[in-house]
């Protein structure tokens, strides 16, 4: 029921504020190795530790609170993606900085517009695409953490950069005229 739902309404609509972007940035990053229904069932709790996923506060995390994160089990306690989490809260307000919002930034890898896939079934999904790459691999450079090309491709899909329901899926067209 939650993955159904989180598919009905949320994965692949365009999103464009900063709080939903690092949202699922950290979400994403904390997904790597796991199941996202693994995190989507620890999502509420993510919100009530990560301060509703206000970045300013994040990036403020001490050591001190990454510890007491760390014993929290309604997250998922690895202190790599922890740290990252707190790392990468730094490394978005730099880029918002530089480009003023974080959404400007990550939208211009998709030329401003979603890429919409004319997928016929879940083996024709990629495992990544170019986009992804460039993403992944500019986000590397600029100190981002457990952020691949893969996870960058799934973030995309999720934030709507990417379509890619199915053509036979009802929101692929619903998804489709929003763009």
């Amino acid at each position: 029921m939650l993955y159904e739902h989180y598919h009905d309404k949320e994965w692949g609509v365009p999103v464009h504020t900063d709080r939903k972007m690092f949202e699922f940035l950290v979400l994403e990053s904390a997904q790597a190795g796991l199941s996202w229904l693994t995190v989507l069932r620890k999502r509420e709790n993510y919100r009530r530790t990560f301060a509703d996923f206000d970045v300013e506060r994040v990036a403020k995390f001490d050591k001190r609170k990454i510890e007491s994160l760390l014993k929290d089990e309604g997250i998922i306690r690895n202190k790599q993606k922890v740290a990252a989490a707190v790392n990468n809260a730094e490394r978005f307000l730099k880029v918002r900085d530089e480009f003023g919002t974080f959404s400007k930034y990550i939208w211009s890898f998709v030329g401003g517009k979603a890429i919409v896939h004319k997928l016929k079934t879940i083996k024709d999904y990629p495992e990544t695409i170019p986009e992804a790459d460039a993403l992944a691999k500019d986000m590397k450079k600029r100190g981002f953490k457990f952020f691949g090309p893969k996870i960058t491709y799934a973030h995309m899909q999720a934030t709507g950069l990417v379509n890619d329901h199915v053509v036979t899926c009802f929101r692929y067209g619903e998804i489709k005229s929003k763009v």
